[in-house]
């Protein structure tokens, strides 16, 4: 069984025992128990989508890492013949999740 979650505004297709990387949950802690409401359920051949959210549905998570970062991504803006430019960079930290049940 699959399912459609949403988090930090972005929607994850995840089955159970499943690691995801979702944006930073802020305040969490390794261990922490998470439920989500799924916007989509399938199930081999049949498929339930909620409006917005499947009825009765409840997709179980718990952390495994609280933070870690992604890879740096880096930028660079340049004006030619000007002597202009300048160096950016940034890392995206993230959550890790562990799906444990989808009921």
């Amino acid at each position: 069984m699959k399912a459609v979650i949403v988090s930090g505004g972005k929607q994850y297709l995840v089955a159970e025992g499943e690691k995801v990387q979702v944006d930073l949950i802020d305040g969490a802690k390794a261990g922490d128990k998470l439920d989500f409401a799924p916007l989509m359920l399938v199930d081999g051949d049949k498929s339930k989508v909620g409006t917005p959210e499947v009825a009765g549905a409840k997709v179980s998570a718990k952390i495994v890492e609280p933070e870690i970062k992604g890879d740096k991504v880096r930028y660079i803006r340049y004006k030619s013949k000007k002597r202009v430019h300048t160096e950016g960079g940034h890392r995206q930290r993230y959550s890790v999740i562990e799906i444990t049940a989808i009921k």
